[in-house]
């Protein structure tokens, strides 16, 4: 009981991985989920070897890699069917080191909770940020339906619409629309076998991923105006949309039940926060750096946040240098990135016929190429290291201090 207290509020993807990498790191941590049980919102996540190497210090990376189903090719392709540009599995984990891992939200979820002891998330608490703390003084206070809790850390890992952010920045403009909405679903597999693609039209993408357990991950994205809805059912909108593209994307439309399909407009944190921290309080995941999903990274530097944070705050540390080192360390690059998916995303929203062609001549140039230019894409992204070696590290090159259970609560 006289270790140092966390208090993460929100058990998504970073709210879980960070309160695993602070009790790992000796911290007592409490989980506050407003939700009454923990059923992931979403479908897929894709996994790429940069939140990989963050899971390695939690000791979870290889079993996250043997998850990895994509083998062979994969690509890129039009709404007809001709592939822009191709590459393959094994290209990509050789230039990055490591798969690309595509799984079901819930197996992430279910993996995070079995390293977290039995009473540490709380569900069916929702929880408000009363006093962010002071790094050298005061404890931050966060207040629940059964009472005020002190911290002394607390994390703001309540997602886009973070109300932990407008309390630390009241005066920042938050996340805007990014233009875009986007559907998931997860069916099972087609009956002919097809290779990974995503698939670029006119102001739309869809993508059809195999998971590791037979089923397909797909995601369709599209221009509209925020807060639609379909008068008839998402499936069948995207039907209309992409209903006549190639295969297997209509079967794989048509292998879900309406009730299966997820729609979300898309929103991203363009304007930087000031800082990832004030006080005692920090912000990891979407709600200190919403980006939009065209490289798939927003889960991935969710987790990366998450190893960071527990690095730089030792529980017998200084708070106040450790949580500045935080900002110091995540705020650059995950800025980078959301700009990087930004840009990205433009070119998705493209609809006149000659900037459509255009994109279309460029990414099959650079398919022309060959594997290695298409992938340069995630440079600086998929090839991020935590910021000491991990154990995973240290076995790979043969020299691994102690046994793995001997580290436990210290994972560098």
């Amino acid at each position: 009981m006289d270790r140092p207290r966390a208090v993460v509020i929100g058990s998504g993807i970073g709210g879980l991985t960070a309160a695993v990498a602070l009790h790992r790191r000796g911290w007592r941590v409490t989980v506050l989920e407003r939700a009454a049980s923990l059923e992931p919102v979403g479908a897929g996540i894709a996994l790429a070897p940069n939140s990989q190497r963050a899971l390695d210090a939690l000791a979870m990376g290889d079993e996250i890699r043997a998850l990895a189903a994509w083998q062979g090719e994969g690509g890129l392709r039009e709404p007809g069917g001709r592939w822009l540009a191709r590459t393959d599995s094994a290209a990509a984990a050789e230039r990055f080191g490591g798969p690309l891992v595509l799984l079901h939200r819930a197996v992430l979820v279910e993996r995070l909770m079995a390293r977290l002891p039995g009473a540490a998330v709380r569900t069916g608490t929702a929880a408000r940020l009363l006093d962010p703390g002071r790094a050298d003084g005061a404890p931050a206070l966060v207040e629940t339906d059964a009472g005020t809790i002190e911290a002394d850390l607390v994390v703001g890992a309540d997602g886009i619409g973070s109300a932990v952010r407008g309390a630390l920045f009241p005066d920042h403009p938050g996340p805007s629309y990014a233009g875009f909405t986007t559907w998931r679903i997860v069916v099972p597999a087609p009956d002919r076998p097809f290779a990974p693609h995503e698939t670029w039209g006119r102001g739309a993408v869809w993508g059809t991923q195999p998971l590791k357990d037979g089923r397909i991950y797909a995601y369709g994205a599209a221009v509209a105006p925020a807060r639609g809805r379909a008068p008839d059912g998402e499936k069948a909108e995207l039907l209309r949309r992409f209903g006549d593209w190639h295969d297997p994307i209509p079967s794989v439309i048509a292998a879900a039940a309406r009730e299966q399909v997820l729609r979300n407009d898309v929103h991203h944190l363009t304007d930087p926060l000031p800082a990832f921290h004030r006080g005692r309080t920090v912000l990891v995941g979407d709600g200190a750096h919403a980006m939009a999903p065209s490289l798939g990274q927003g889960g991935n530097q969710a987790i990366e946040d998450a190893v960071v944070l527990a690095h730089r705050l030792p529980p017998d540390g200084d708070l106040g240098a450790g949580v500045a080192a935080y900002t110091a360390d995540r705020l650059p690059r995950t800025s980078a990135i959301v700009r990087k998916s930004a840009r990205t995303a433009r070119l998705m929203r493209l609809t006149s016929t000659p900037a459509v062609a255009a994109r279309n001549a460029l990414m099959s140039a650079a398919g022309r190429l060959g594997p290695a230019l298409v992938l340069r894409t995630f440079d600086g992204i998929a090839d991020w290291q935590p910021p000491r070696p991990t154990y995973a590290a240290h076995r790979e090159a043969g020299t691994a201090p102690v046994d793995a259970e001997q580290r436990e609560g210290e994972p560098w």
